[in-house]
């Protein structure tokens, strides 16, 4: 596959794992500015590159229809199988003080879970809802879209069913958000909607060497920040925001596992365009696909949301680093063999790139001891100051 890397890379250290592409660069030929509008977030978008994948591959991807047959469609759920959000949340169908009794006894659990685990969870909850965002860029990978919105295609089959079942878990983090009272729902709702309208930049090329690799890394990603919000909630005393939080991480789990197979198999089949195409995405970086996150007011709220999940210990730079040797030992990376030399190439830089994200991060770690602490406000829990 011609992907373009660059192997000469220059380190950045940035606040956290989740802002955009902190610890490396890639300069492109071409940048293309983004349009600006009312609905836009401040991030600007930098290079933009599109369909990277030369027109033969498509073969491949068409060849593997009945292997995702096999091996892929059958770790989605039936629909009668899965858990739906009702299932955690107060029965409205119950009478008016039964209901509003079990609303109260929600409220009495979350009351002591502090404000910047509800800014955690309102930022988790923030990416799970903009689904619409994730379906269109999967849509959009060459050779394995939906073409007609009903295609029988496993590939588009997968899709449209993964979103199913993802849809689930920002509707019963939201519900239960509103029902918490501890949260400023609007200004929630028009983050939610800023989103959607700004997108997101995973910088996948239309490619879905890229694109599976980066959900690969992505689904991994929230596999452990849920199952870490799952984690606080119990020791916070809401045992059903721990239930609630954990059933997430398993749906994420299972999805990673079959993003995981996927990229597996194109090892197996093209083992050269595979293993450039996982170098490409380390290389730019795995960036979280909520990045360009806007309230309205804070410009930098992303970055600012992600200092208070690394504080908590949700998500940081080990977990970054975690995820990737996880991966290379599940792709088996380190022993592969038969590459060309951009092959080998981009081997060495994936296999030797964890220990340099460690060092990285215990260099910004230590600079950071020795800054002043910063007080920001957050809309999401009515501007109360947090200290970051």
């Amino acid at each position: 596959m011609q992907i373009q890397t660059c192997h000469s890379i220059t380190t950045q250290t940035l606040p956290h794992p989740w802002t955009p592409r902190n610890i490396y660069h890639r300069t492109h030929r071409h940048r293309v500015q983004p349009l600006k509008s009312a609905a836009t977030a401040p991030p600007s978008l930098k290079a933009q590159k599109s369909h990277s994948m030369p027109p033969e591959k498509v073969e491949v991807f068409k060849s593997l229809e009945s292997w995702a047959s096999q091996w892929v469609l059958p770790l989605l759920k039936p629909v009668e199988q899965c858990w739906q959000p009702q299932g955690f949340l107060p029965d409205s169908s119950l009478s008016f003080e039964e209901f509003t009794d079990q609303v109260k006894v929600l409220r009495e659990r979350t009351k002591e879970l502090p404000d910047e685990y509800f800014v955690v969870l309102v930022g988790d909850m923030v990416t799970e809802d903009a689904l619409p965002t994730y379906q269109t860029m999967i849509n959009n990978l060459d050779g394995v879209r939906d073409e007609s919105g009903t295609s029988p295609s496993p590939w588009a089959v997968w899709t449209r069913a993964w979103t199913a079942e993802e849809n689930r878990h920002g509707d019963l983090l939201r519900t239960y958000l509103y029902l918490s009272g501890r949260v400023d729902m609007p200004m929630i709702e028009k983050t939610v909607q800023y989103l959607i309208a700004t997108g997101m930049d995973p910088r996948t090329e239309n490619n879905p060497y890229l694109g599976f690799v980066y959900t690969s890394f992505q689904e991994r990603a929230t596999f452990v920040a849920h199952g870490n919000t799952a984690r606080l909630a119990k020791e916070g005393g809401d045992p059903v925001l721990a239930r609630l939080c954990g059933t997430i991480a398993a749906d994420e789990k299972r999805h990673e596992k079959a993003y995981s197979r996927i990229v597996e198999k194109l090892l197996e089949v093209d083992p050269t365009g595979a293993m450039v195409a996982i170098g490409d995405m380390m290389e730019k970086k795995i960036t979280m696909p909520a990045h360009l996150m806007y309230d309205g007011e804070d410009p930098k709220l992303f970055e600012h949301y992600s200092a208070v999940a690394q504080r908590l210990g949700v998500y940081t730079a080990n977990d970054y680093a975690d995820i990737l040797e996880f991966l290379i030992g599940r792709w088996r990376l380190e022993k592969l063999e038969g590459l060309t030399a951009e092959g080998k190439r981009a081997q060495d830089f994936v296999c030797g790139l964890a220990p340099r994200i460690r060092k990285l991060q215990e260099r910004a770690e230590e600079r950071a001891r020795k800054m002043k602490p910063q007080r920001v406000k957050f809309s999401w829990i009515f501007n109360k100051e947090l200290l970051l």
